[in-house]
């Protein structure tokens, strides 16, 4: 079938399936199950008001259950049982991981991520975003620093290897080690080292998407609280961490758990820098070397991982309630 057709056809369907379930479900409430009768005073009216939300809400129910909790409860017992899948195993799968040692750095290496790349990212976005604001020249300043998330992960990891590459005429830092006369080194392979030249590659790809939002949220501040603190004598560091982060902090909150939770999922980087050697494996990476192994193992990685994930999004849920 012509793509063109088969989105037409899509669209089509999707659209007129929608307006079916709604003017159907609303025909079978109001004639089928609360029919309205002239002796019970608009009581089955009422209940049918109370219904009919639930009505509206069902497919987007159904659609999340479908495809986010069933994945979740089905992970979480996959990861019950052995290789084969034929093996009741309880949380066998997760004693055993806990005890590698590979599970433990991969563990050990993700906190390290989750600690470094945003906190960097948003700061050095901020940054940006408040030094190039008020220049002529900042917009183009601003478009060279986003212009790595147009790239994806692998293409970045690619464009690092050649700097980080141990070869003088091609990697950079050893081009400047071989210009103090210093011998030439892998940085990849440098004990728990190689971690930070890694998170540079990903605080690199998200410093523009930190400047955009930040920028963004710096340009909202009112004028009248900035020249208000001017006139009362603060300098340009008060004004910017007394007035203007305050102001922003909830968008800088936002910004944080973003890159946290791309943290969290990010394996690219790894795979096609160090493949997880020398120490640099973290979860998701782990979690790949044993999808077409052992699925039991790799779904019990998965799910560490989501639990991880789960008190950061607890936390900027209640971050954003409390901003409404």
């Amino acid at each position: 079938m012509s793509p063109i057709l088969q989105g037409i056809l899509t669209i089509a369907f999707g659209v007129g399936g929608c307006v079916a379930y709604f003017y159907g479900s609303n025909w079978v409430l109001d004639k089928v199950i609360f029919p309205p009768k002239p002796d019970d005073n608009g009581r089955n009216i009422n209940r049918a008001t109370i219904v009919r939300p639930w009505l509206f809400l069902f497919p987007a129910m159904f659609a999340l259950g479908l495809y986010l909790v069933y994945p979740v409860v089905g992970s979480f017992y996959r990861s019950l049982f052995n290789r084969a899948g034929d093996e009741f195993i309880a949380f066998g799968n997760y004693t055993q991981m806990f005890s590698e040692e590979g599970f433990r750095i991969a563990l050990f290496n993700n906190f390290l991520w989750v600690l470094v790349v945003p906190a960097a990212a948003t700061f050095f976005g901020l940054l940006v975003a408040q030094l190039t604001d008020k220049l002529k020249w900042g917009n183009i300043a601003k478009s060279l620093i986003f212009m790595p998330m147009a790239i994806s992960f692998v293409g970045a990891s690619l464009i690092w290897k050649f700097v980080y590459a141990n070869d003088p005429d091609i990697g950079i830092i050893n081009a400047l080690r071989d210009f103090f006369g210093a011998a030439p080194v892998d940085p990849l392979q440098i004990p728990f080292w190689n971690n930070f030249f890694l998170m540079v590659i990903l605080i690199w790809i998200q410093t523009g998407f930190a400047m955009v939002i930040l920028s963004a949220a710096l340009r909202g501040i009112p004028e009248e609280t900035i020249e208000a603190a001017i006139i009362d004598g603060a300098n340009p560091f008060q004004i910017f961490f007394k007035i203007k982060v305050p102001q922003i902090m909830g968008t800088i909150v936002v910004v944080w758990t973003t890159i946290t939770i791309l943290v969290l999922k990010v394996f690219d980087i790894v795979y096609a820098m160090t493949g997880g050697n020398f120490d640099t494996e973290i979860l998701p990476s782990y979690m790949m070397d044993y999808m077409f192994r052992d699925d039991g193992r790799a779904t019990a990685v998965a799910f560490v991982i989501m639990i991880i994930v789960l008190p950061v999004m607890i936390w900027n849920i209640r971050q954003a309630r409390k901003e409404m």
